[in-house]
C-alpha cells in the first residue's frame, strides 16, 4: 500500500502515532514518525494561526480595510466595493468577494519558475492569467480561494516586512519544535529519505513525484502528522487560555466561531458539530496527496491523518474517511 500516517490527541496530548506503507511506489522507504507529507490546503490553518499571531502583536486587524496595511499590491477598487472593504476576516472564512480565476493555482512548473505573489495576484504568470479583483461585494458570499489566502501572504510580508516563509519559522514552527515542517517552493530543498512522492489512485508514483503549489500560504505546507498534531494541540491549549506562542483565547475563539451567518465558516477552518460538541476541519488534497485533521477542541481530542495517495474521490469517501469514522 501506499504511506499513511495518522497521530492521535487526547486530553490535550499527543497520545500516540501509527505508520503503515511506503513513501515511494516499488522503493523500501518506510513511513516513520519523521516522514513529511504534502499538507496541501491544510496550509491554510497554519496561516490562520500565524495570522491570529500578528493581530495580538498589533500588526494585523480582523476588521480594519486590508488596502490600509498592504503596500506591495492592493484589492483593486470596483463596482463591488461599497461601505464594507475587504478585511482580515473576510479572507480567512473565504468571503472577500475574491475567486479564483478559472485553471488557476496549479503545481509549480520548473520551466517557468516561481512567481512573486505581486506578479501572481496582478495576472502577470501562467499559475494565474488574470488579475486579482472582487468578483462579489465583500461580505456577502462563500467563496473557497486560494487567491485570498495569497493576498493574506502578501499582507502578512509587507506588514513583517519578511518572507512569509520565515514569518511562520519565526512565529509558530521553531516556538512549537516543529522541525519536520517547512514551506517548499523548489526541489532543492527536498531530503529524499523523509519526504514522500505523491501517488495516483492506481498506486503510482505521480510524474512530478513531489508536487509543488509555488503559493505558500494557501497550499505549500509539506509536514508530519504528528508536527500537525502539535499544532492542533497549540490551538486547543490557546482555547483554554494556555497558548504556548501568545494566541489570546479571544481571538483562538473568534477562530472557531462561525463567519457572515455560516454555520461551517470560521477563520481557516471549517466547522460542525457532533453530539453537542464543536468539530473543527481543514482538509488537504493535491497531486498525489490526501490529509485531513478534525479537532474537539472541548474534548480535548483530535486525529490527523495524511496519506500520500491521490484516491480520486473525497477524503471521506476513501481511507481517510474510513479511519475518521471508526474513531
Amino acid at each position: 500500500m501506499n504511506g499513511l500516517s495518522i497521530s492521535w490527541i487526547e486530553n490535550g496530548q499527543l497520545q500516540g502515532v501509527k505508520n503503515y506503507g511506503i513513501l515511494e511506489g516499488k522503493k523500501d522507504r518506510k513511513v516513520k514518525d519523521t516522514s513529511i507529507f504534502s499538507a496541501c490546503s491544510i496550509s491554510k490553518f497554519i496561516t490562520s494561526m500565524t495570522a491570529l499571531k500578528l493581530i495580538d502583536e498589533g500588526l494585523l486587524d480582523l476588521d480594519q480595510n486590508v488596502n490600509d496595511r498592504l503596500v506591495s499590491w492592493k484589492v483593486p477598487d470596483n463596482k463591488f466595493i461599497n461601505s464594507h472593504k475587504v478585511t482580515l476576516r473576510d479572507l480567512l472564512s473565504h468571503h472577500s468577494g475574491i475567486q479564483d480565476p478559472e485553471g488557476s493555482f496549479s503545481e509549480l512548473a520548473a520551466e517557468i519558475g516561481i512567481p512573486s505573489m505581486v506578479e501572481l495576484l496582478k495576472g502577470k504568470t501562467t499559475y494565474c492569467k488574470d488579475p486579482i479583483e472582487l468578483k462579489s461585494k465583500p461580505g456577502s458570499e462563500f467563496h473557497y480561494s486560494d487567491a485570498g489566502f495569497c493576498v493574506i501572504q502578501q499582507l502578512i510580508e509587507d506588514v513583517t516586512k519578511k518572507p512569509f516563509e520565515q514569518v511562520v519559522k519565526e512565529l509558530l514552527l521553531e516556538p512549537l519544535g516543529m522541525k519536520d515542517s517547512l514551506f517548499l517552493t523548489n526541489l532543492r530543498n527536498i531530503d529524499h529519505e523523509e519526504f514522500s512522492c505523491g501517488h495516483d489512485y492506481k498506486g503510482d508514483v505521480v510524474d512530478e513525484r513531489y508536487p509543488i503549489y509555488p503559493y505558500p500560504a494557501a497550499s505549500g505546507l509539506w509536514t508530519t502528522s504528528t508536527d500537525l498534531a502539535v499544532l492542533v494541540i497549540e490551538l486547543i491549549d490557546a482555547l483554554k487560555g494556555k497558548s504556548k506562542i501568545g494566541i489570546s483565547e479571544s481571538l483562538a475563539r473568534e477562530m472557531i466561531t462561525p463567519q457572515k451567518g455560516k454555520s461551517w465558516a470560521g477563520l481557516g477552518v471549517f466547522l460542525d458539530s457532533k453530539e453537542g460538541e464543536v468539530e473543527i476541519t481543514s482538509m488537504g488534497w493535491g497531486i498525489g496527496f490526501q490529509s485531513m485533521l478534525a479537532v474537539y477542541p472541548g474534548l480535548e481530542k483530535g486525529v490527523v491523518i495524511m496519506t500520500n495517495a491521490e484516491l480520486g474521490v473525497h477524503q471521506m469517501k476513501g481511507i481517510i474517511g474510513e479511519i475518521y469514522n471508526s474513531i
